[in-house]
């Protein structure tokens, strides 16, 4: 059954509520890009974790993922900092409760969206529709961030399907961006980033109209919005109120029809299974052939595999492992559940590969999850492990599972162009002004 927009919501879809950003103050730092982040769980850590901390001594990534002898010391350092940083006048507050525009830009990519503080759903109303399983211990860890901190410092990436025009949400964000931005920067990344504040009443009203009629995806921040639910569900009926800061997240809303997101694989790094150990337990599971390199010319290979395939390295080989047995998938696949969810490439990985074959350990020591290839195989042939590296999925077949309610396993996706981190924070000071 297709889920949709329960009844029981007040205006049945998508509330966007402004708020007063705390932002870097530009005189304060290097420059605004060397202040800003990937989102946190694309961080490569130790390599870009230190090379972000080193590129100004106010980056983002000091809140984010700051370093201590332990997650609580972690947290209260994070917190500490970002007292210290708006005492100090590097990261100020707008004056004015605002909606923002948000654009990303590099050569034919173009993304805009806007940012906001979400009214959180349940999700049997289905407004807000998850497509992937998370971690308890992630989850865990940025709730006591966020506690400690009495902060959202990422947003989430959302999207949702417009009509296609210049209306509603469309026009304010189009017309926005004909005005001069709060702020204009450019990462390292080559993507050039721009900001703009909507303040003005009609234009929040405008977009608000719009927006009540959708439905969104989390495109990227699955464990972010569980962490939201679950602050919010610490502290009904406490003293911050069924209608206070908890009942709202720090999100980006995206309109795909009009500005298609692009989506990528995670792949994995399994870095106590040898390349050798993994192909010895094969055992007859999948059909493998050594492919040729170098990596893109590997990653095509995989691509035009039919059926699901992987492409396993870290030895300095690339081998095809392709056409699994259906006798070891009909008793490892999970019964009960869409076709098109049981012959995922991330279903057969972690329900037949991981779990029965390998028997990975199915948690953060056992597999990592790195969003660039290159990367993978890094670190794999580095740690003496094994690399499996993933195909993206289409986002017509993860919205399609998320709206009948099934989710897929963790990092099936990566959806992008993500929004840096650093741009515009949210902090418990301020309620969102609006409709609650």
């Amino acid at each position: 059954m297709l889920r949709s927009p329960g009844p029981e919501h007040p205006s049945g879809g998508l509330l966007l509520a402004p708020f007063r950003g705390l932002r870097y103050a530009p005189d304060r730092v290097g420059s605004l890009a060397a202040v800003t982040s990937p989102p946190y769980d694309v961080v490569v850590r130790p390599d870009d974790l230190h090379h972000l901390q080193t590129a100004d001594p106010h980056n983002i990534v000091r809140l984010i993922l700051p370093e201590a002898a332990d997650p609580a010391a972690r947290h209260l350092q994070a917190a500490r900092t970002l007292r210290r940083w708006e005492a100090q006048g590097v990261l100020v507050r707008d004056p004015e409760p605002a909606l923002y525009v948000y654009e990303q830009r590099r050569g034919d990519v173009l993304q805009r969206g806007l940012i906001g503080a979400l009214r959180l759903t349940p999700p049997d109303e289905g407004v807000v529709l998850p497509h992937e399983d998370v971690m308890p211990e992630v989850v865990e860890d940025r709730a006591a961030l966020m506690r400690e901190t009495a902060a959202n410092l990422e947003p989430l990436l959302l999207s949702y399907r417009g009509d296609g025009t210049a209306t509603g949400a469309t026009a304010v964000i189009e017309r926005a961006t004909g005005r001069p931005p709060l702020l204009s920067t450019t990462t390292e990344d080559g993507f050039s980033h721009r900001l703009w504040a909507v303040t003005d009443e009609q234009e929040i009203a405008e977009a608000g109209r719009d927006l009540s009629r959708r439905q969104a995806l989390i495109a990227d921040g699955h464990h972010r919005w569980a962490t939201y639910l679950r602050l919010r569900s610490e502290r009904v009926g406490g003293s911050a109120g069924r209608h206070g800061f908890w009942d709202h997240g720090l999100v980006l809303l995206v309109d795909t029809a009009r500005y298609p997101l692009r989506v990528q694989a995670i792949h994995r790094v399994l870095p106590r299974l040898p390349v050798a150990e993994a192909l010895s337990r094969l055992g007859g599971a999948f059909r493998v052939r050594t492919v040729d390199g170098p990596l893109p010319r590997a990653l095509r290979a995989l691509e035009t595999t039919p059926g699901n395939a992987f492409l396993l390295t870290g030895d300095g080989a690339f081998h095809l492992l392709h056409d699994p047995d259906p006798d070891l998938l009909a008793r490892t696949v999970r019964d009960g559940l869409p076709e098109e969810w049981r012959r995922l490439d991330a279903t057969v990985l972690h329900s037949t590969l991981l779990a029965a074959v390998w028997q990975v350990p199915d948690n953060s020591s056992g597999i990592g999850y790195l969003h660039d290839a290159a990367a993978a195989v890094e670190q794999a042939e580095r740690l003496g492990g094994s690399a499996v590296l993933m195909r993206a999925v289409a986002e017509e077949t993860v919205r399609g599972l998320a709206r009948q309610g099934v989710t897929m396993p963790r990092k099936s996706t990566s959806f992008g162009p993500k929004p840096a981190t650093g741009l515009v924070l949210r902090a418990l000071d301020d309620l969102p002004e609006g409709p609650a």
